[in-house]
């Protein structure tokens, strides 16, 4: 990138030098012979690019000695400044193809070793947002979209892409559907979601699909398309905007909570490995409490039931998933010990 903006440079520099040669000439047959600034520039031209067409009119002597010194630069400085110039183009096209080739092959290499991410399809308004709290959780991912008008803001923003069709077989498989934890269809139409959600169930079956919908009557679509999960946007945002009215102290504390780059409270998920100490232990003895200043809300059994606000006499088991709300130093080290 460093290259081919310096190349860049010397390209404008040179033609700035040769327009000021240019105007030097010109100007200075206007001085030495009287002539008018078409004649001027035109002689100027012919001379200094060594074509030799003839004189415009009659010549003086300091007029001879002056188109013999232009003539000096054209051979000595414009033969050299064409070679340079096409060199340096070729020089910036071919840089800049090689940057955008590597550019793209760096890109493959990171999308073939990804495993368990989530493939987000459409980099629209929802997408977008979507990707930046995915990339704030450090959670990997790679977006899929078929507008090329988007890749310098993909570039901008430092994303793993793919221009394509999502709905696509080979686009799917070369994102990784099948090593893929999760899918997002977050196309612009239902009907585009539907399709995707059918190819990428047919693909990789095990798959966990979130789609977004457009409104509650195409919810149900979804859901026999394969969707383990729909959200409509438009209706979230309705309700949100209620809560807001009904329950603005509740409203601001899971916004807080939800908000990755909180330093005071979040809440989290953690899931409870066979080989963690607090493994088939009561939550009155395995101190989170005491030790980690955490309050554990509810626990997720292996079979999805939610225990919400368990009691003290809990076990704490393998395959559940504990809700903790805390300081999020303190949530990365009961993480250490649910999930070493």
């Amino acid at each position: 990138m460093k290259n081919v903006m310096n190349s860049s440079r010397h390209i404008i520099a040179s033609i700035f030098f040769w327009f000021l040669i240019v105007i030097a000439g010109t100007i200075g047959y206007m001085v030495i012979e009287g002539w008018n600034l078409l004649d001027s520039f035109y002689m100027t031209v012919i001379t200094y690019s060594t074509v030799g067409y003839g004189e415009v009119h009659n010549i003086s002597k300091a007029g001879e000695i002056y188109t013999m010194f232009l003539i000096f630069l054209g051979v000595v400085l414009g033969v050299g400044f064409y070679l340079y110039i096409a060199s340096a183009i070729i020089q910036f096209m071919v840089e800049g193809k090689i940057r955008l080739i590597m550019g793209r092959r760096k890109l493959d290499w990171k999308i073939n070793r990804l495993k368990d991410h989530y493939v987000i399809c459409g980099y629209g308004r929802i997408g977008r947002v979507l990707c930046e709290t995915l990339k704030d959780a450090a959670i990997d991912f790679i977006v899929i979209d078929n507008d090329e008008r988007l890749r310098p803001t993909m570039d901008a923003d430092r994303v793993l892409y793919i221009c394509g069709n999502a709905a696509d077989e080979g686009v799917l498989l070369k994102a990784g559907v099948t090593r893929a934890k999760g899918i997002v269809a977050a196309l612009a139409t239902d009907t585009d979601n539907v399709f995707l959600i059918l190819t990428a169930k047919q693909l990789a079956p095990h798959i966990k699909v979130m789609a977004r919908a457009s409104g509650r009557g195409s919810k149900i679509k979804f859901k026999a398309a394969g969707a383990d999960f729909v959200e409509s946007p438009y209706e979230m945002g309705a309700i949100r905007m209620a809560q807001r009215i009904i329950r603005p102290s509740v409203t601001s504390f899971f916004d807080q909570a939800f908000t990755s780059k909180s330093k005071d409270i979040q809440m989290e998920e953690i899931s409870v490995s066979a080989s963690s100490p607090l493994n088939n232990v009561m939550l009155k003895d395995s101190g989170i409490r005491q030790n980690y200043d955490l309050i554990i809300i509810a626990i997720k059994t292996s079979d999805d039931a939610m225990m919400f606000n368990p009691s003290f006499k809990t076990w704490i088991k393998a395959g559940e998933t504990v809700l903790a709300v805390g300081e999020p130093k303190n949530l990365k080290l009961l993480e250490k010990a649910l999930n070493p």
